[in-house]
């Protein structure tokens, strides 16, 4: 299924943890992992204080733990979360929603790396091609955000990019069609306006006019793009990806309106976000952390430890629970909150020296 090169990349890939530290040492990342397993209900498949898509990416942040750490004591939530959850809405894992699909692509491409099922990986091809289904030439391309075809938004965009690149660098040969579409959507998001001035991305294109709307700058979508440009280097072996992910990462990090004090902050965390919000973070520093392993210099390392010491600090509880504020103090916390410090101190870990890496990172 795989050719020769791709394996070899897919071993680079699973073999290392996201980040390398350089003198600070990170906290650890295992108690916040056994608190967001006790916070799954095993009946349903799902964690029950979030929404759907939260619940892909809760399944993310567990396996790319399991994945970092050799730990797999939490396997078996993959196995009852996809035989709980296969059958919902449209069936494997699609709906509505092309940026809920891709969450729960994201998540068994994932769950793919860990386990070897090919289950998972065919499952994720599905999901990949439902989300082709809903793209067309509106406004220059691009897919939409949901069936409705109402709105062209940066997340879905940006979480197609990332999960066909993904599959392309999984199936080898086969995987090509993925990679031409990754590519071709990336083409059509660095020109849609979606990125602003400020080299941060808007929420989506005014539907009148086809220009951003200037919405939110929320998180995800600063992290989302990244690890899109990361797998299209993967796949393609064109460094000029890690390039622009590096300038867009630049601007993220330091951007005075994400960060409160140093600390990252989402935009709606003075009136407590809704049930989307509490992922947002954690998706940022999980697809941060994808970049900065693939960087040679490892450039991130030390925000990401900043982030993850802050939080350990001042937003957990005796019980090894977190919230919203990573800046303290614990507020609101949910499946989602807790999946965000996992994608956090997974992300600040450590790593051994990688692989030989299958594209140059220099600058």
């Amino acid at each position: 299924m795989r050719s020769g090169r791709a394996a070899r990349m897919l071993a680079a890939l699973v073999a290392g943890s996201l980040l390398v530290g350089c003198g600070a040492q990170a906290p650890s990342d295992q108690p916040a992992v056994d608190t967001l397993v006790r916070m799954y209900d095993q009946r349903s498949g799902v964690w029950p204080t979030t929404g759907w898509w939260n619940s892909a990416n809760a399944v993310n942040a567990l396996t790319n733990y399991m994945i970092v750490s050799g730990d797999h004591r939490y396997a078996w939530v993959l196995d009852n979360t996809f035989a709980k959850k296969r059958n919902a809405a449209r069936g494997n894992f699609i709906n509505d929603f092309t940026d809920d699909t891709g969450w729960w692509a994201l998540a068994w491409i994932s769950a793919y790396d860990l386990t070897g099922d090919v289950k998972y990986l065919q499952t994720a091809q599905r999901d990949v091609d439902f989300m082709w289904g809903n793209q067309d030439d509106v406004c220059g391309g691009g897919l939409w955000w949901t069936v409705n075809r109402g709105y062209k938004n940066a997340i879905s965009n940006e979480l197609f990019i990332q999960a066909a690149a993904e599959l392309a660098v999984r199936l080898g040969d086969a995987g090509g069609v993925y990679l031409d579409r990754a590519g071709t959507v990336w083409d059509w998001f660095e020109a849609s306006g979606m990125i602003n001035d400020d080299l941060l991305v808007n929420d989506g294109l005014d539907a009148a006019t086809c220009r951003n709307n200037r919405d939110t700058t929320w998180t995800y979508n600063q992290g989302v793009i990244l690890g899109g440009l990361v797998a299209l280097a993967r796949a393609s072996g064109d460094d000029s990806y890690l390039r622009r992910a590096r300038t867009l990462a630049d601007a993220s990090t330091q951007a005075p309106g994400l960060h409160v004090d140093g600390v990252l902050t989402e935009p709606c965390e003075q009136t407590g976000c809704d049930v989307n919000g509490p992922s947002f973070k954690g998706i940022y520093v999980r697809n941060l952390g994808e970049l900065n392993r693939v960087l040679d210099d490892h450039p991130y390392s030390e925000y990401l430890i900043d982030q993850a010491s802050t939080a350990y600090d001042h937003n957990r509880t005796a019980d090894n629970e977190y919230g919203l504020h990573w800046a303290g103090p614990v507020d609101r916390v949910n499946g989602a909150t807790q999946q965000s410090a996992v994608d956090l101190l997974v992300a600040a870990q450590p790593i051994p020296d990688a692989p030989e890496s299958p594209v140059s990172t220099s600058r």
